[in-house]
């Protein structure tokens, strides 16, 4: 760890940084609250909303042969640390910031046993003077295509609006949907089959991905030397930070093809492992196994002075994306999530009992009270 870097100024919250999930929760319960009572003008065209997919990280209607899943993600505030990079390097970093931005889109559709069918684009800058920069542009053209290609997608297109007044003069607020396919019907995975006994296997992370941002860049102030502060890996925290969000959709594919059912998916992003208790059945989960944590990941929470308790409920620690099996198959997922080149662990097991998570190698407990997303 560089030694010049202040470790001063006391425990940096994701509040502090300005996202208090207090704030922003209610409102989310709230509209899904709103929105139930539209599922039924699905009858009109002889479908149906699958009801356990509200809630969950992608909605879900019955369309008869098969179910089709949708969901828009946003990706947030990591474009912010592209555009302070490239002042301070030259360098683009925006394939990458594309990649990002699909995988917020592509991780939530796959929780729910979706194949990932057709991705759009929504681009909205400050002004059009955003889209002159030709290097920058083209290299998230790029990195969409790319990331396209990873996930077996269509781009179908997308929306490039200039938001002057709206959107902050060379800045851009970067988006995408997904539409997917869930066939034959038995992929559908929103937790009716999860259970006690069931394995716990974490896929690690390469990084922040893009949740926790707001806090990463709150502790900038904090480092003398800024964004090129050094990690113990030797690379400056502000590239550490750039490096693309995994994309999660090959291993699911893979595991359909290997004939493993997951019984749950959890896309580990905001809230942090409390994502684990995202389904609303009252099971306890208990972890032995703790991946490795991300130096950069390390890195914040040293430096924002948080407790473990802290930077598990905030970030993914090094895990990205959990997959609950039956026990049978957990070491086959492994197996297969490495076959992708994404390291995996069986982490722990689902028991019967009050809802909580148990991390016990850090003495973390989260409780029912610690996630309320419905």
């Amino acid at each position: 760890m560089d030694s010049k870097a202040s470790a001063g100024g006391g425990t940096l919250s994701y509040e502090q940084a300005g996202v208090n999930y207090d704030l922003i929760d209610p409102l989310k319960v709230a509209a899904q609250r709103a929105a139930a009572a539209t599922g039924a003008h699905l009858a009109a065209h002889g479908f149906t909303e699958v009801k356990a997919s509200r809630g969950e990280s992608a909605y879900v209607v019955d369309v008869g042969p098969f179910y089709i899943a949708s969901i828009v993600e946003c990706l947030g505030s990591k474009a912010l640390v592209a555009d302070e990079m490239h002042q301070l390097t030259g360098r683009s970093f925006y394939a990458s910031i594309a990649q990002d931005t699909i995988a917020m889109a592509v991780n939530d559709l796959i929780t729910v046993g979706a194949t990932p069918l057709v991705v759009q684009a929504y681009w909205a800058a400050g002004g059009s003077e955003w889209f002159s920069d030709a290097q920058r542009a083209q290299a998230l053209v790029e990195g969409w295509k790319k990331a396209c290609e990873v996930c077996g997608v269509a781009w179908g297109g997308g929306e490039t609006p200039a938001l002057a007044g709206i959107v902050e003069a060379n800045r851009i607020d970067l988006a995408a949907s997904c539409t997917g396919l869930i066939n034959p019907k038995e992929r559908l995975s929103v937790g009716d089959k999860l259970a006690a006994g069931d394995a716990i296997v974490l896929l690690a992370s390469s990084g922040i991905h893009a949740n926790g941002l707001s806090l990463a860049r709150k502790l900038v102030e904090r480092l003398p030397q800024g964004y090129l502060t050094k990690l113990d890996d030797g690379r400056s925290y502000g590239e550490a930070l750039l490096d693309a969000t995994t994309l999660y959709s090959p291993v699911t594919e893979a595991l359909y093809k290997a004939g493993i059912q997951p019984h749950y998916c959890a896309n580990i992003t905001g809230h942090g492992w409390r994502k684990l208790l995202r389904h609303p059945a009252q099971l306890t989960y208990r972890i032995h196994t703790v991946p490795p944590v991300p130096p950069v990941l390390r890195f914040i929470q040293q430096h924002a002075q948080q407790d473990d308790r802290e930077a598990y409920s905030t970030l993914n620690m090094g895990a990205g994306f959990a997959i609950f099996v039956p026990a049978k198959d957990a070491q086959r997922t492994v197996d297969v999530a490495k076959a992708c080149g994404i390291d995996a662990w069986v982490a722990g097991a689902v028991e019967a009992g009050p809802k909580q998570l148990l991390v016990e190698p850090l003495s973390i407990r989260f409780g029912d009270d610690d996630l309320q997303l419905r």
